[in-house]
């Protein structure tokens, strides 16, 4: 009986405990601890081993102190890192001769001698000749040059390198003659330089090249090719005004073209010289400049001509309307605010650039803004002038004028807000002035003329 009566209390016991465990399993995670200290409590209690505490750093971190390093790291698009102050890149040479223009005495045609055997274009750099041995029967088929010059270098013990490859395919057939006329074909076909270094045996490819233009000791005219060179879109340019030279990086489609520049002095061509002055105009009133009241303010025939472009108009007009008078007559309207003031020259035919913010304060805003011009001297003394306005984003407006020797013209109506400048009605304006330079070719000694 007794022994009846234990395996009873056994089996409720075991009974209990196993409902202890299905009540712990279903529960929340929640109640998870409290359910397990309930079952813990119900079954007999076991001696726990004593836990070992597991060994922890000797160093308190928390503590400790780190010294500050006096470095401050700056992302390279950061507007903020460390530049060329502006002051230092605000000095250019060209300033004394470019950016003074005498608006009361203008001669209208000079007369310009120079020397024509000044003319120089040389690469500048190492370039040691090839080996000389003939070439026959070279041929391949529509193969970037880079590969024809490593198939035809490769018997020579010639490495070829490419600084900025990949470049044109061509093909050739038969190709034969002396070695260095043969990859100069090569080259040329692809329009593209090569510099042999023969201690090192590498042929090195590239797209453009360091050149220098002596030019004959005018200033007139190095400036006026230093406005066609950046009418190409060359615009790193070193000028050394001791020996009159122009340094700069060309491809060889503008070499060609330097090399026709230089050729075209053979015949004395005539170059035609801009003054220019670049004004805004804030309207007092914040209402649009009253331009019809030029016809009150001048006599009927000063103003000759009048066309709309894109944006904006050009007004051709006698020497009547000088400067002075044009600022007498807006100054009723408007506060003239004077941007840049400059001359640039263009060769008869070619297409110069003149910077506007050259020749301006750095306040004013006119870093990205310049006039391209592409000129040509007709009969009697008519100008043709292809006037284009650029902007930092592109063209801003363009305009084809027919003046003669003696006119000016001038762009209007071009908002402010073109130029990111937000002020109501307010406008720029380009007063241009063409004038002549007739050169003459002569042996004589040069005496610097501006």
């Amino acid at each position: 009986m007794k022994k009846q009566f234990n395996s009873f209390i056994l089996v409720l016991g075991l009974t209990t405990v196993l409902s202890g465990l299905s009540a712990c399993i279903a529960r929340d995670d929640v109640n998870l601890e409290d359910d397990s200290a309930a079952a813990a409590a119900q079954a007999p209690a076991v001696p726990a081993a004593p836990v070992k505490p597991a060994e922890q750093p000797t160093s308190d971190i928390k503590n400790m102190k780190f010294d500050t390093p006096d470095v401050v790291f700056k992302d390279p698009e950061d507007p903020a890192i460390i530049r060329t102050p502006e002051g230092a890149n605000a000095l250019d040479l060209e300033t004394p001769l470019r950016c003074n223009v005498n608006w009361k005495t203008q001669q209208m045609v000079l007369t310009l001698p120079y020397i024509n055997s000044a003319f120089k274009l040389e690469r500048n750099g190492r370039n040691d000749p090839l080996p000389r041995f003939e070439v026959t029967g070279y041929t391949f088929d529509m193969m970037p040059a880079e590969q024809a010059l490593v198939k035809l270098t490769k018997e020579a013990g010639i490495r070829i390198s490419s600084a900025d490859g990949p470049y044109t395919s061509i093909s050739a057939e038969d190709l034969k003659g002396e070695f260095s006329e043969v990859i100069k074909m090569i080259a040329d076909s692809a329009d593209i330089y090569y510099t042999y270094n023969a201690k090192d045996k590498i042929l090195t490819l590239s797209r453009r090249v360091n050149m220098t233009l002596y030019t004959p000791p005018s200033r007139p005219i190095i400036l006026g090719l230093l406005d066609v060179i950046r009418g190409a879109g060359i615009t790193n340019i070193v000028t050394n005004w001791a020996d009159y030279s122009i340094t700069f990086d060309a491809d060889i489609e503008t070499r060609n073209k330097i090399q026709e520049l230089i050729k075209s002095f053979e015949n004395s061509p005539t170059l035609i010289a801009y003054d220019v002055s670049v004004f805004r105009l804030y309207p007092y009133m914040q209402q649009d400049i009253e331009w019809k009241d030029l016809l009150n303010a001048f006599d009927f025939g000063t103003i000759t001509t009048a066309q709309t472009g894109v944006i904006g108009r050009v007004l051709t007009t006698t020497n009547d309307i000088s400067i002075e008078k044009l600022q007498q007559f807006l100054g009723n309207q408007a506060q003239i605010e004077t941007v840049s003031e400059g001359k640039f020259i263009v060769p008869n035919l070619w297409l110069s650039r003149f910077d506007i913010g050259k020749c301006s304060r750095p306040e004013s805003n006119a870093y990205g803004m310049s006039v391209l011009a592409k000129a040509s001297v007709e009969k009697k003394n008519e100008i043709f002038s292809d006037i284009t306005l650029e902007e930092t984003d592109g063209q801003v407006t363009q305009f084809k004028i027919r003046s003669k020797l003696g006119e000016n013209f001038l762009i209007i109506g071009l908002p402010n807000e073109l130029f990111g400048i937000q002020s109501p009605k307010s406008e720029t304006i380009v007063f241009m002035v063409p004038r002549l330079i007739r050169t003459l070719r002569t042996n004589e000694t040069l005496k610097n003329r501006i």
